[in-house]
């Protein structure tokens, strides 16, 4: 399958994305916060708790997602429901 050629030449046509497409001084700030915010102890433990849970459900490859639900849990569910909820609509 041939390699998508658009991909990564931009980040999409919210208001955001526009605005760091126009301004790369931004973005580079913008990916610098990024970097190290994900680099902090809370983030590094949030994602091993998630990878835990994907471990312990044993979901690999089965295209599903663990779904947090209202209550605090978590349930697995396809992954395209789970990633449609809360998104605009186009």
């Amino acid at each position: 399958m041939a390699r998508n050629k658009l991909a990564g030449t931009k980040s999409g046509d919210s208001e955001s994305a526009k605005y760091y497409q126009k301004n790369p001084d931004a973005k580079k700030k913008k990916d610098e916060y990024n970097a190290k915010y994900g680099a902090t102890m809370g983030r590094k433990l949030y994602r091993s708790f998630l990878n835990a849970m994907n471990k312990k459900k044993g979901k690999k490859g089965d295209g599903k997602d663990v779904s947090h639900t209202k209550k605090g849990g978590t349930v697995l569910e396809s992954q395209s429901k789970n990633r449609a909820r809360n998104r605009g609509k186009k």
